[in-house]
């Protein structure tokens, strides 16, 4: 990646601005507690801190978290090993359409090119998803993982660390499950079949920062990400009350947790997925490892039933995980005419609402 190209370009109303504003603001919270101790008084707190960061920020910061501090430099040595051969060796495990796991150095976000190139594989492999977008359509595919010759230890690297991160993700959902007055074990059952994938993100340095993001803005699709970020930063938030673009500072052997938006749905907006995107700068390269835990294809997305009444109805029709996930993943390969599959486009709109609310009021 050399002199920017056009592609990468962003519009002039989505450029980042150079001068940044960190944000203290966003919750650094300790797991220790949940982790290590059965009083009751610490999990009740720590449950009501979750709730907090979720309504106010949709993002919050975990530290002793549980998740071995060797496995994870273990996995960041082997991704730099990695991105550090020349383009030819990586790309013999390019990601194509068929293959949708491995190397990738051409990702659009809303559209425009990302700084950035990648690595993907999937939790469980094979991954099952639908074999088309269609909804008629009841067959399935598999995706398998693609791992290179070098550097030999990637594969048990990533494997490891996507069991511990596995474990504190569903740790997080039960915490967050509790946090909306729901059973601990709420939505355990949604990802028997998980569809959760890692990637392995390196941003080089970038000879015009003012024109290009590493990642455009945009919300993660599914239900929870967990991100392992080094002391580079360059992650940025939108601060829900003021629409303010805010740094988040790197915090030693933290994970960065978001709430994506099948959160949103399954909480009927109790909690909201939140808009971020990645900053590059001139001099230093950047490395990241974002889990997005994702339920199984087969599940239909809707608010709860728990968090639903006559008063506070259902926002969103359902749609199919699966259906959803294959649009979104198809549409990493090309640039597309239009915005892709976002979840308003299920958003039942304010004027049918207030129609189901009112019709509510007249038979009550």
């Amino acid at each position: 990646m050399g002199e920017v190209d056009p592609a990468f370009v962003q519009d002039i109303q989505h450029r980042p601005k150079l001068a940044t504003i960190e944000a203290e603001g966003i919750p650094l919270i300790n797991l220790n507690s949940v982790l290590n101790s059965a009083d009751a008084v610490s999990e009740a707190s720590l449950v009501s801190d979750v709730g907090d960061a979720c309504k106010k920020w949709g993002f919050f910061q975990v530290i002793n978290h549980g998740v071995p501090l060797e496995k994870r430099e273990k996995l960041e040595k082997a991704a730099k090993d990695f991105f550090d051969q020349p383009l030819e060796e990586k790309v013999k495990i390019r990601r194509d359409e068929m293959r949708v796991s491995g190397y990738y150095d051409s990702e659009h976000t809303k559209n425009v090119r990302d700084w950035k190139e990648v690595f993907d594989f999937t939790v469980q492999n094979p991954t099952i998803v639908p074999a088309s977008t269609r909804p008629d359509n009841k067959q399935v595919a598999e995706w398998h993982n693609q791992w290179p010759e070098y550097p030999p230890q990637l594969r048990e690297a990533c494997e490891e660390y996507a069991g511990e991160v596995e474990k504190l993700s569903f740790k997080l959902m039960e915490l967050i499950a509790l946090s909306l007055g729901l059973p601990a074990d709420s939505f355990n059952g949604f990802f028997k079949d998980q569809t959760s994938f890692v990637r392995l993100n390196h941003y080089p340095p970038c000879p015009a920062p003012e024109l290009a993001l590493g990642v455009g803005r945009h919300k993660d699709a599914g239900g929870l990400t967990v991100l392992a970020q080094d002391d580079v930063g360059g992650l940025e938030v939108k601060r829900k009350s003021d629409g303010e673009w805010i740094r988040v500072k790197p915090t030693p052997n933290a994970f960065i947790i978001n709430v994506g938006d099948i959160i949103q749905v399954w909480s009927n907006e109790r909690y909201e997925s939140v808009e971020h995107r990645v900053m590059v700068n001139s001099e230093k390269e950047r490395f990241s490892i974002p889990f997005f835990f994702n339920p199984a294809h087969y599940t239909m997305i809707k608010p709860l039933e728990e968090l639903t009444r006559e008063e506070n109805p259902a926002r969103y029709r359902p749609y199919n995980w699966g259906n959803f996930l294959v649009t979104r993943k198809g549409s990493n390969f090309k640039k597309l005419d239009v915005e892709n599959i976002q979840i308003y486009h299920f958003r039942i709109s304010e004027s049918e609402l207030a129609n189901r609310l009112e019709k509510a009021e007249s038979v009550a």
